[in-house]
């Protein structure tokens, strides 16, 4: 097996910026992004989940499991996908693909995890209906078709029921791979060869779980049993299987093993099992696996196999070194799975081919190169939330991926089909990466708030919010390159320990080579509303607390922003208030002064939107020249979003009055409406822009705060707006 010391040393470098020139290559772009509500729009739940792409590449077609149908999308025009048409089954699909006149979908009509059923669905692409069905004789999985079209195999898993005795296998019944012949008018459903895969796996053999399946150029077959650790070669023409081996473990070193609110890399896990989830060939010798684990684990990356199961190549810790240093980490994950690869597509385009490693959990896909032995890293795409299929198109230059999570029911993104074009350009994405420390990548998640050196033109700092409770801190941000590279962290520490309890949402310089941190605050949650003066190792040397004219009428919305107008004792702290406390007029909020050489308090009420959904509040401010630039922007999300606009308030106007005294009401003017920038990602609209400042030379910057990669993409957003 070959070492994966090489390819971090090349992860180092592409994320320092210090590689090949941008232009040397061609990468992949976002060019659209298709919420799948649209093909279902009054559905409570709608995914998309595995999907697959008409032969001529002008129709995508995506399983949807929660609203039992398939759905349909026109891609005449990739940059502007359309709706274009949703079939209801009977049953809950499972996988599709398509060939020629045909979509054939597995459908999963099991009454429970004994009682196992299902068929394979034959759907003209021209009609949308189903045109005839073979039973399949157990809960079908994956779906995956001859190269030249002449069969369709199905992974029969029969999956366990995770609830019972803790999800322990094995469990009745057991799975198997059926394969049928592709006719004239679907397939023949009377000469089914069943392959049985049982008796073959080191674990639980009597109970195999096929999961994935996939043909090479010459008709054979690899096969994926995950619970099992296990895959299996079979030739499909004769239904025979013709070679099988573990899928084995790995030693893992430099990872994140507990899930503790901060990042340390330095952990280790011996013996974890691969136990692969998709599994793609890459010639008709060798086949990529992704690596997720389930029921023992799981090795957190992908493998190369050769046919004859010797491990040609494995990733070791690189995919979560990546997903960390592009703030997409998911760190609620450390103790399982990681970043959790599920996903794979492996396709050619003109002379290179290209694999697709789509992270459900990190809500990314890094796309390698393969060069015949050790893959060539090439990029990553931000995908949506939890990524499940993709399907690449090379015809059109084109790569697709389906994102399956639906959060509507919560306030957040649905379900998204996001179209990924092959282009003679740098990377769109990321906007923002960390640069390595070491052999350690500098992960960070949820930037929340940003202000410029005093000095040095194109030199931030940000700060991370309370998702990270453990580890809050204080980056350096050098926006002079592309992407913005994060060339330091320093953890913010109260008696030489990490602070605890602080939601940070704003930061400001001091003026003498520190900085003053807001706390947002959260009662409920003990986190104090709070100013913090800090000095350059990130060592709290001042905590000022909000004083109980404000706290008497405290909410949870407080501090979303700070910045300091003047200098030395004449200095005075601004903090942005987010939304209305229990003391304020409607529509109105508070921008709160403190000076710290006197200790005196103020305020002024600024007016604020309020929309007809959700709510608008505040979540920066910055001071610059002769005004203070506000964020104000709703809670909105994707196509509801409606406000997300840069404000500025004459700083003449800024006269505080005393806590509980009558407040002098500030004028504002848009300076720029944010809405268009956001979109200009071809993703959708993401809710929180949090960071904004102003640099040395007058150059305004934006970011956007990704929660942490929790019920979000993950995406982070950085970008000039040009001199103010």
């Amino acid at each position: 097996m070959k070492s994966t010391k090489s390819l971090a040393v090349l992860i180092g470098l592409l994320m320092a910026g210090s590689a090949v020139p941008a232009l040397a290559q061609s990468h992949f772009n976002r060019i659209a992004s298709f919420p799948v509500t649209l093909n279902a729009p009054d559905a409570e739940e709608t995914s998309s989940e595995i999907i697959t792409a008409s032969d001529d590449g002008m129709v995508l077609i995506y399983s949807d499991s929660p609203g039992g149908g398939i759905g349909f999308i026109d891609i005449t025009d990739p940059a502007a996908p359309q709706a274009a048409g949703y079939l209801v089954l009977d049953g809950e699909p499972t996988s599709v693909v398509a060939s020629g006149a045909f979509v054939f979908a597995g459908v999963n009509t099991s009454e429970d995890y004994v009682n196992t059923s299902g068929n394979l669905a034959v759907i003209s692409l021209e009609t949308q209906q189903v045109v005839s069905s073979c039973d399949l004789g157990g809960q079908p999985d994956s779906v995956a078709k001859a190269r030249d079209g002449s069969m369709i195999a199905v992974a029969i898993e029969n999956e366990r029921d995770e609830d019972l005795n803790d999800g322990v296998i094995p469990q009745a019944p057991a799975g198997f791979v059926v394969v049928l012949d592709v006719t004239a008018d679907g397939v023949d459903c009377t000469n089914q060869r069943v392959i049985d895969v049982a008796g073959l796996a080191d674990i639980a053999g009597q109970d195999p779980e096929p999961e994935f399946v996939d043909f090479n150029e010459a008709g054979e077959l690899v096969l994926t049993m995950q619970e099992n650790n296990y895959i299996v070669l079979m030739d499909a023409a004769s239904g025979e299987v013709t070679g099988h081996f573990s899928a084995g473990a790995v030693d893992l070193t430099g990872i994140d093993t507990e899930e503790d609110g901060r990042f340390d890399f330095t952990g280790h896990a011996d013996a974890v099992v691969r136990e692969p989830d998709a599994v793609k060939w890459l010639d008709n010798d060798r086949f990529v696996t992704a690596n997720e684990g389930d029921y023992e684990g799981g090795s957190r990356g992908f493998s190369i196999f050769s046919r004859d199961g010797a491990v040609l190549f494995d990733s070791g810790n690189s995919v979560d070194m990546i997903a960390a240093s592009l703030g997409h980490y998911p760190e609620g994950r450390s103790d399982a799975k990681g970043s959790e690869p599920e996903g794979m597509e492996i396709a050619t385009f003109g002379d290179d081919t290209y694999f697709f490693l789509l992270l459900e959990r990190a809500s990314l896909v890094l796309v390698y190169k393969d060069t015949g032995g050790e893959p060539e890293y090439v990029q990553a795409l931000p995908s949506g939330i939890g990524p499940e299929g993709g399907v690449a198109i090379p015809s059109r230059n084109l790569f697709v991926t389906a994102n399956e999570t639906d959060l509507r029911a919560d306030g957040l993104a649905g379900s998204h089909v996001m179209l990924f074009e092959l282009q003679d350009a740098a990377p769109a994405y990321p906007t923002l990466v960390a640069d390595m420390d070491g052999d350690q990548p500098r992960a960070w998640v949820a930037l929340s708030g940003m202000v410029a050196d005093d000095e040095q033109p194109g030199i931030l700092y940000g700060v991370n919010d309370s998702f990270m409770g453990m580890q809050p801190m204080i980056m350096t941000i050098d926006a002079t390159s592309a992407p913005a590279r994060i060339t330091d962290t320093v953890t913010v520490t109260r008696g030489g320990a990490p602070a605890q309890l602080l939601d940070l949402e704003g930061i400001t310089t001091d003026g003498e080579g520190g900085f003053w941190l807001a706390s947002e605050g959260r009662t409920d949650r003990v986190i104090p509303h709070a100013l913090y003066h800090v000095n350059a190792d990130g060592e709290i040397e001042e905590e000022i607390g909000f004083p109980p004219a404000l706290m008497d009428n405290e909410i949870r919305f407080g501090s979303e922003g700070v910045t300091r107008v003047g200098e030395g004792d004449d200095s005075v702290l601004w903090i942005a208030i987010q939304r209305e406390w229990r003391d304020d007029p409607a529509n109105h909020v508070k921008l709160v002064s403190y000076q710290p050489s006197t200790g005196e308090w103020g305020a002024v009420l600024y007016p604020k939107a309020e929309p007809d959904t959700g709510w608008v509040g505040l979540s920066e401010i910055t001071a610059h020249g002769d005004y203070v630039y506000i964020v104000e922007r709703d809670n909105q999300i994707a196509g509801n979003a409606v406000l997300k606009h840069l404000y500025r308030v004459p700083l003449a106007e800024m006269l505080p009055a005393e806590l509980g005294g009558e407040l002098r009401v500030v004028s504002k003017e848009l300076v720029r409406d944010l809405l268009p920038d956001l979109a200009s990602f071809n993703g959708y609209v993401v809710d929180k822009i949090e960071g904004f400042a102003i640099d040395a030379n007058g150059e305004g910057f934006v970011s956007t705060d990704n929660d942490g990669v929790d019920d979000s993409s993950g995406e982070t957003f950085f970008w000039s707006i040009g001199t103010m």
